[in-house]
């Protein structure tokens, strides 16, 4: 049986699931995501993820044409109709459909969009064995510009990053922010473990405020470890003594060796390690 993709109340095939071509989403990038988790068939802490699509539609004057309950039944069935317990759900509202022009005034019928599916973004090795990454010159956007705090549907500045790691022959890569602070990599937050203490750019280096990052960062705290938020250059990384990664789709994953610098030992440390399995078993309890 097809995949049934979630739009704007009804579902479709994957294959027959489509929107205009006028719609601003995919002519200007105008709308919001979200990515989250489902694990046993329950979505990881799907009200945040509600509550921050909720914030970045209201940062772009966007209004979602549903309800936050309404939205978390559809996700819920879409699953259910789809079979998935363990997978991946992307949430998408577009402008839209309209016309050539920028003038959003003069779009209609704002598209929600809910795809579910079984994704895994890394393979095991790299849990096991760690990442390695590169800084990529793409810094992030100046939040006068686009807050990074939005998560927008133009990610061209994340893709150009991701495409200088991958030149670099690594999947995923560092950016900077316009002052040249550690921001966050294309599409995970970063930590770094140095003295025992977990460290991790604040919110104001232009980083989007992850819901895995917050997870682990309470389970840091509950673990009697030290979080610090505060603004990091790439010296911080080179010296730290562990560095790993979080997201949605990614979870918790050791990265090892940073601008072909070795960090720590070169192998994923204890901190991250204990982290990786508290959050494995707070994904799944």
């Amino acid at each position: 049986m097809a995949l049934q993709v979630y739009i704007d109340g009804q579902l479709y095939d994957k294959e027959n699931a489509k929107i205009s071509v006028y719609d601003h989403g995919l002519l200007y990038g105008d709308g919001v995501f979200e990515g989250m988790r489902s694990y046993s068939g329950k979505v990881f802490r799907l009200q945040q993820h509600l509550d921050r699509l909720w914030d970045s539609a209201k940062a772009i004057a966007l209004a979602i044409p549903i309800t936050q309950a309404a939205m978390a039944q559809a996700v819920n069935d879409t699953l259910q109709v789809n079979g998935i317990r363990d997978g991946y759900i992307r949430l998408v509202v577009t402008r839209g459909a309209g016309t050539l022009g920028l003038d959003p005034n003069r779009t209609s019928n704002p598209q929600v969009i809910i795809i579910t599916d079984h994704v895994s973004l890394y393979p095991r090795e790299f849990y096991e064995q760690g990442l390695e990454i590169v800084t990529a010159s793409t810094t992030r956007n100046h939040p006068a510009a686009l807050n990074p705090r939005i998560k927008s549907l133009n990610y061209l500045n994340n893709i150009l990053a991701k495409l200088e790691g991958m030149k670099a022959g690594c999947i995923e890569a560092l950016m900077l922010n316009h002052k040249g602070e550690v921001a966050e990599c294309t599409g995970d937050n970063i930590f770094l473990v140095r003295g025992g203490q977990l460290l991790t750019p604040p919110t104001d280096a232009g980083i989007l405020e992850g819901i895995t990052r917050a997870a682990v960062m309470e389970l840091a705290t509950g673990a009697g470890i030290l979080v610090r938020e505060l603004s990091l250059s790439r010296h911080d990384v080179y010296v730290a003594d562990e560095c790993f990664l979080t997201g949605s789709a990614a979870e918790v994953i050791p990265v090892v060796k940073v601008d072909n610098r070795p960090i720590g030992q070169g192998t994923p440390g204890p901190v991250t390690r204990d982290l990786m399995r508290r959050f494995h078993e707070l994904a799944r309890s």
